[in-house]
């Protein structure tokens, strides 16, 4: 998985180019922490849930099921998110995909349960560019060298880019008003 810095950084990102009027600072908080999400499932090694087990890490969370729940979930909240059901729905459902998204480029664990319920199967993209944070992994350390260089250059980098093309058109579709 990449780090949880970078789950949230990519619905940060996105959601602060699209504007305040956009996507409002508590969408852009409930996205952040959408694209988070899915990891909860690791709490399940304190419950001795496996790691292969449906339930366990990279398992039922990071199901595209599971981020129609919390996107539709978001939806009913969306007074409380500032804006409207649509916009909180795919705001927040596609940030929750992000994240499986994510882990399915990188290069260890045993995949994602994308389809689950209909499928057990876990799945990673043929591309896997992305070094896998190992769980517990201590960020700062010497180790994580190899990990954030692969992290900036793989996805902070194109979101940036995304976000600054996404600004840019914004600003130029306002001027044009």
């Amino acid at each position: 998985m990449p780090t949880i810095f970078t789950h949230a950084a990519v619905p940060v990102l996105l959601g602060t180019a699209a504007g305040k009027q956009g996507i409002s600072r508590r969408l852009l908080c409930a996205g952040a922490i959408a694209a988070m999400l899915p990891d909860a499932d690791t709490l399940g090694f304190k419950f001795g849930i496996a790691y292969a087990d449906p339930f366990g890490h990279r398992g039922a969370l990071h199901s595209l099921l599971f981020a129609l729940c919390v996107a539709a979930l978001a939806a009913l909240l969306h007074r409380r998110l500032q804006t409207t059901a649509t916009r909180a729905f795919a705001f927040v459902g596609l940030a929750t995909v992000s994240h499986p998204l994510l882990d399915m480029l990188t290069d260890g664990g045993l995949g994602i349960a994308i389809a689950w319920p209909l499928t057990a199967h876990r799945y990673f993209f043929p591309w896997r560019p992305i070094h896998v944070s190992p769980i517990g992994m201590r960020f700062f350390s010497g180790h994580s060298a190899p990990l954030i260089t692969s992290e900036l250059l793989w996805v902070w980098l194109p979101a940036a880019l995304l976000s600054i093309a996404l600004w840019r058109w914004r600003a130029s579709r306002d001027r044009l008003r």
